[in-house]
């Protein structure tokens, strides 16, 4: 048994201490994209799921085409991640082989990124386009339908997709959605600042009463497989009602005003762990708070074996480095590198790829001037409704417009100062908010854009290419 004194430390050591240095002005992206089949695609849907071998091929071209000279293989040998150690940046594929991510090291200028992902995209769109297959800027996969459901072969997506799949076992503990490989199909777009101790309460308090704004600004991920479930970015329903949403604490936005790091550090060990590993071997169990994991002397697990091609029960004892092994999903989310990552965001159509980053990028320069213009905001933010309930009606196709003009005149305010902070940095990256400027004043998004190509009898080809132009 852990004493609770420990554990506090250690999450202090872990997550706190790293940020007990000035911040740099630095941003790291991380992008994942769709790739979509587009032979016999039909009117509305996609028809042929993505050809894995096309994928495997793309992935070794580009680290030839590109020197990349770090590389991570699966069971069967195919490159699921290759990094370059001088840039820092990577190419993976998330979960599946139906994702496609793109991550690079951090930067001070946004513009050395954007360069650097034409060069990259534009050779990956020449070798998908070849074999009739594309990537776009859409949040969920249009082809989900009929992709295959099959994780990447090695033990930590196996283990996930596993995890996942055993909703079934927690019967009515919470509403389950029934799409617990939406790991293979959901992208975002997320971005990583560096934190400096003294603002790290500052930062999530005030980041995440932008979560309903965001909504509104950057929802591009359409899903109405459950009909009684209707959204504009999926993203939050998807995370909230599956198995990573049996504890509220690990997902969606922060549902209480944080107060000091020590409320932080206790917040994290109210969040639930559910995976190891040992020995080489993932082992998941069901989540549990790292506050009652630490009280307990075994835990009972399970784990894929290779050799049998099955899964296997395991006991062990609870250790202190087990806690590298927590995984949060919360919107803006404090982490062991020193940063915050804001990861609520839906993937950007390709024309629009660094407006998440200059957008957080810009208001984190102006931090206090934000903080002041949110507490001003009476008529979007006291009115008897929380920060979570605003957003969970921004992210719904069809709700009530009660807020939408305070929350648009307030959207107005934010991109200037978001502007104004990017012109305080110096490198011409406002150029990258014009399209959030231009959805402001239309009172749109990608997603109610994607609605009316829709409705306009638009040819689901036709779309998925106009998402994946970059120009």
């Amino acid at each position: 048994m852990i004493q609770d004194t420990e554990l506090l430390d250690a999450i202090y050591q872990k997550y706190i201490r790293p940020t007990e240095r000035p911040a740099k002005q630095v941003v790291g992206v991380e992008l994942e994209y769709p790739i979509v089949n587009l032979k016999n695609i039909g009117l509305s849907e996609v028809t042929e799921p993505v050809d894995f071998d096309v994928v495997h091929r793309l992935a070794e071209s580009f680290v030839v085409r590109f020197g990349f000279d770090r590389l991570s293989r699966d069971d069967d040998g195919e490159i699921y991640l290759a990094e370059d150690t001088k840039t820092g940046d990577s190419i993976s594929f998330d979960c599946s082989f139906n994702t496609l991510e793109l991550s690079f090291g951090i930067e001070e200028n946004i513009c050395f990124l954007k360069n650097r992902f034409d060069r990259y995209y534009s050779f990956i769109e020449e070798q998908l386009l070849a074999e009739r297959h594309t990537l776009t800027g859409m949040g969920i996969n249009p082809g989900y339908r009929v992709n295959r459901v099959e994780p990447i072969h090695n033990g930590r997506y196996r283990m996930l997709l596993h995890h996942l799949e055993s909703f079934t076992k927690y019967g009515n503990q919470m509403h389950f959605h029934h799409y617990p490989h939406f790991g293979l199909f959901s992208c975002a777009s997320q971005v990583q600042v560096d934190a400096e101790k003294d603002h790290v309460v500052e930062m999530l308090n005030t980041f995440n009463r932008l979560e309903p704004l965001k909504a509104l600004l950057f929802a591009n991920s359409t899903f109405d497989a459950d009909p009684s479930h209707r959204f504009l970015a999926s993203r939050d329903y998807l995370w909230k009602n599956s198995l990573h949403g049996l504890n509220p604490h690990n997902v969606d936005e922060y549902d209480k005003r944080l107060h000091s790091l020590d409320e932080i550090v206790r917040y994290i060990s109210s969040e639930s762990l559910y995976c190891l590993e040992r020995e080489g071997k993932y082992i998941n169990f069901p989540p549990v708070t790292l506050a009652d994991y630490y009280q307990g002397k075994v835990v009972r697990g399970e784990y894929y074996d290779t050799e049998e091609s099955r899964y296997r029960y395991a006991s062990f004892e609870p250790q202190l480095s087990d806690l590298a092994f927590l995984r949060s999903f919360k919107f803006n989310d404090l982490t062991f590198r020193g940063t915050v990552e804001f990861r609520s965001v839906c993937e950007q159509p390709i024309a629009d790829v660094m407006s998440v980053a200059a957008f957080h990028a810009g208001l984190l320069t102006k931090l206090p001037e934000l903080t002041k213009l949110l507490n001003e905001k009476v008529g979007l933010y006291q009115q008897g409704v929380s920060v979570g309930e605003l957003r969970e009606t921004f992210v719904r196709r069809e709700h009530t417009h009660r807020f939408d003009d305070a929350a648009y005149q307030l959207i107005e305010e934010v991109l200037c100062l978001a502007e104004d902070g990017l012109v305080l940095r110096g490198h011409g990256e406002e150029s990258f908010l014009e399209p959030l400027f231009l959805r402001a004043e239309k009172r749109t998004n990608p997603a109610l854009q994607l609605l009316e190509k829709q409705k306009a009898g638009r040819a689901i080809r036709e779309i998925i290419l106009a998402y994946a132009e970059n120009h």
